[in-house]
């Protein structure tokens, strides 16, 4: 069993940079794949970006990608999320997810979808003002 728990979010002008973090209880968390998702008011919530269980393969959605970096440090059972170039339309909740299938199933795929993921944190506010 794994939890996670975000911070890092907070208010940041358009332009500006944060970083998320999403700190892992459990031994075993290197064997998770890790994702962040974000959830807009009013919307559903949506991908941003993964990362595969060894941290060798990552994933971004195509909105985010060339601006925000998913990382891992094992040794601090920890993910990351840097984001950069922030736009207003980035403001949502953000949530780390974390799941063990991927590494059971001895084969990998980007890890997209909500129902990959079987762990979830309670989710951290960003706020791009413009």
């Amino acid at each position: 069993q794994v939890q996670l728990v975000e911070s890092g979010g907070g208010l940041v002008q358009a332009g500006g940079s944060l970083r998320l973090s999403c700190a892992a209880s459990g031994r075993t968390f290197s064997r998770y794949d890790m994702g962040w998702f974000r959830q807009a008011p009013g919307k559903e919530r949506e991908f941003v970006a993964t990362i595969n269980w060894s941290g060798g393969r990552t994933s971004y959605a195509d909105s985010v990608k060339g601006r925000f970096t998913i990382s891992r440090d094992a040794a601090k059972n920890t993910g990351y999320l840097e984001m950069s170039s922030l736009k207003p339309e980035d403001t949502a909740v953000y949530y780390c997810a974390a799941d063990a299938r991927g590494f059971y199933s001895g084969s990998y795929r980007p890890r997209s979808r909500r129902d990959d993921y079987g762990y979830w944190g309670q989710g951290t506010q960003v706020t791009v003002s413009s």
